[in-house]
């Protein structure tokens, strides 16, 4: 994967099936990668709101430096590395 910013859309996705994406995800990203913005949705999309920041704050996935709140709230984004 090439691009700078990997955006997932994970609407309609089940909890365990948006971990699977965003862990084959992060485990494809290159070098070049620094930022993966996940649109999970507003309403419907807590669950794997929650599921991120859950999951991949704190060093529980070194790749991922920090988890932010997206442009709105149904997106979240992993950040990499500093751009």
């Amino acid at each position: 994967m090439t691009e700078p910013i990997i955006t997932l859309d994970l609407h309609g996705k089940r909890t365990e099936e948006a971990k699977k994406t965003i862990d084959a995800v992060l485990a494809a990203a290159g070098p070049g990668v620094y930022r993966i913005r996940i649109i999970h949705g507003f309403s419907h999309g807590d669950s794997i709101r929650r599921m991120v920041w859950e999951e991949y704050r704190y060093g529980r996935e070194p790749r991922v430096l920090r988890v932010e709140g997206g442009w709105n709230e149904g997106v979240t984004e992993l950040v990499l590395r500093e751009y």
